[in-house]
Protein backbone atom coordinates (compact mmCIF):
# COMPACT_ATOMS: atom_id res chain seq x y z
CA UNK A 1 0.00 0.00 0.00
CA UNK A 2 1.25 3.32 -1.26
CA UNK A 3 1.23 6.93 1.49
CA UNK A 4 2.64 9.01 -1.13
CA UNK A 5 -0.79 10.11 -2.21
CA UNK A 6 -2.07 13.36 -0.66
CA UNK A 7 -5.26 13.93 0.10
CA UNK A 8 -7.78 16.53 -1.88
CA UNK A 9 -9.48 18.57 0.57
CA UNK A 10 -10.42 21.07 -2.42
CA UNK A 11 -13.92 20.47 -3.04
CA UNK A 12 -14.52 20.43 1.17
CA UNK A 13 -17.12 22.88 2.54
CA UNK A 14 -18.56 23.36 6.02
CA UNK A 15 -21.98 24.50 7.26
CA UNK A 16 -21.04 24.70 10.84
CA UNK A 17 -21.63 28.36 11.99
CA UNK A 18 -18.96 30.56 12.94
CA UNK A 19 -18.05 30.06 16.38
CA UNK A 20 -15.87 34.03 16.48
CA UNK A 21 -17.69 36.59 17.67
CA UNK A 22 -18.34 40.11 16.01
CA UNK A 23 -17.70 42.84 17.53
CA UNK A 24 -19.25 46.47 15.80
CA UNK A 25 -16.44 48.91 15.62
CA UNK A 26 -16.89 51.82 18.15
CA UNK A 27 -18.99 54.96 16.95
CA UNK A 28 -16.39 57.56 17.75
CA UNK A 29 -18.87 60.17 15.64
CA UNK A 30 -19.65 62.04 19.33
CA UNK A 31 -16.17 62.37 20.31
CA UNK A 32 -14.16 65.76 20.61
CA UNK A 33 -10.98 66.57 21.12
CA UNK A 34 -9.05 69.39 22.35
CA UNK A 35 -5.92 70.28 22.36
CA UNK A 36 -4.20 72.40 25.01
CA UNK A 37 -0.32 73.04 25.02
CA UNK A 38 1.20 71.98 28.08
CA UNK A 39 4.42 73.62 26.98
CA UNK A 40 5.24 76.45 29.33
CA UNK A 41 5.31 79.61 27.47
CA UNK A 42 9.02 81.49 27.22
CA UNK A 43 8.48 84.81 29.23
CA UNK A 44 9.90 87.41 26.86
CA UNK A 45 11.44 90.89 28.08
CA UNK A 46 12.93 93.84 26.64
CA UNK A 47 15.66 96.05 28.38
CA UNK A 48 14.51 99.78 28.27
CA UNK A 49 16.43 101.83 25.96
CA UNK A 50 16.88 105.78 26.13
CA UNK A 51 13.87 107.48 24.44
CA UNK A 52 11.10 104.22 24.98
CA UNK A 53 8.04 104.76 26.49
CA UNK A 54 5.71 101.74 26.77
CA UNK A 55 3.71 102.55 23.97
CA UNK A 56 6.89 102.59 21.07
CA UNK A 57 8.22 99.55 23.16
CA UNK A 58 4.61 97.66 22.47
CA UNK A 59 4.83 99.31 18.91
CA UNK A 60 8.00 96.90 18.62
CA UNK A 61 7.31 94.07 20.14
CA UNK A 62 3.85 93.65 20.24
CA UNK A 63 2.80 95.43 16.89
CA UNK A 64 0.67 97.70 18.08
CA UNK A 65 1.73 101.36 20.22
CA UNK A 66 -2.16 101.04 21.77
CA UNK A 67 -1.05 98.04 23.65
CA UNK A 68 0.86 99.22 26.14
CA UNK A 69 -1.66 98.79 28.91
CA UNK A 70 -0.79 95.26 28.41
CA UNK A 71 3.01 95.58 28.93
CA UNK A 72 2.29 98.24 32.06
CA UNK A 73 0.05 95.17 33.78
CA UNK A 74 2.50 92.31 33.03
CA UNK A 75 5.17 94.73 35.29
CA UNK A 76 2.82 95.99 37.77
CA UNK A 77 4.25 94.82 40.51
CA UNK A 78 7.82 96.99 39.65
CA UNK A 79 5.80 99.46 37.53
CA UNK A 80 4.09 102.13 39.82
CA UNK A 81 3.45 105.04 36.64
CA UNK A 82 3.37 104.08 32.91
CA UNK A 83 5.15 106.94 32.21
CA UNK A 84 7.99 106.89 34.24
CA UNK A 85 10.22 104.05 32.81
CA UNK A 86 14.10 104.20 32.87
CA UNK A 87 17.06 102.87 30.11
CA UNK A 88 18.11 99.57 32.02
CA UNK A 89 14.92 98.39 33.34
CA UNK A 90 14.07 95.35 32.22
CA UNK A 91 10.19 94.90 31.48
CA UNK A 92 8.24 91.43 30.99
CA UNK A 93 6.51 91.73 27.66
CA UNK A 94 3.03 89.77 27.59
CA UNK A 95 2.33 86.76 25.47
CA UNK A 96 1.46 88.00 21.89
CA UNK A 97 -2.48 87.16 20.78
Amino acid sequence: MSVDKKADFSNVTSSADSTAEVTPAPDFSNVHTSVESTAKLVEESVTVQAGDSLSSIAKRHLGDGNLWPRIFEANRETLKDPDKIFPGQVLRLPAKS
